[in-house]
């Protein structure tokens, strides 16, 4: 099923210039855009209410929640880069010799995926803080999770520990530093 799933996303890279550059945009860029969105869109939320008395801490507070938020997604990346150090896994151009990636990367370090470890950390952060972003963030984590496996970069089951593991560290960072 795995195999059956890659191929069926593969299949709709090399068809166009156009889907291939959406491709490898929505897989590399578009999350770094994404990115500098978050941090922009948690630094700039108010929830409608500024306190002129203490701006300084509201500041601080703000600080606070864009670290939690950044940093479930750096640990949840740092754990599955470390997982990558000890877990062999070939990427699928190397598995199939007629796969052909959009984009070079790695070889033997598919598993997990650290994009999608990162972004579904990230995304699941955001959702537990701002409802309304954090939707909208899944939806961009599942664009990028998709556009990694098309472009033959990843397995599908390097995308699902990948989410797994991103959401069960956002689970416990959320549960850590709770309000």
């Amino acid at each position: 099923m795995n195999h059956t799933l890659f191929f069926t996303l593969h299949n709709l890279a090399h068809q166009s210039i156009f889907s291939d550059w959406l491709i490898i945009f929505s897989a590399d860029l578009f999350g770094m855009i994404m990115i500098v969105l978050a941090g922009l869109f948690l630094f700039f939320h108010t929830d409608g209410i500024f306190d002129y008395k203490k701006p300084f801490l509201q500041f601080i507070n703000k600080i606070k929640e864009i670290s939690l938020v950044f940093l479930s997604g750096i640990v949840a990346w740092i754990i599955a880069t470390i997982l990558k150090y000890f877990i062999s896994s070939p990427r699928p151009f190397i598995y199939f010799e007629n796969v052909k990636p959009l984009f070079l990367h790695g070889a033997l370090d598919s598993f997990p995926s650290g994009h999608a470890t990162f972004f579904s950390a990230l995304a699941l952060s955001l959702f537990l803080r701002h409802r309304r972003m954090g939707i909208y963030y899944i939806f961009v984590a599942l664009i990028i999770s998709f556009a990694r496996v098309a472009s033959g970069i990843h397995f599908p089951v390097d995308i699902l520990v990948g989410w797994i593991l991103g959401s069960t560290i956002a689970l416990i960072f959320n549960r850590i530093f709770k309000k």
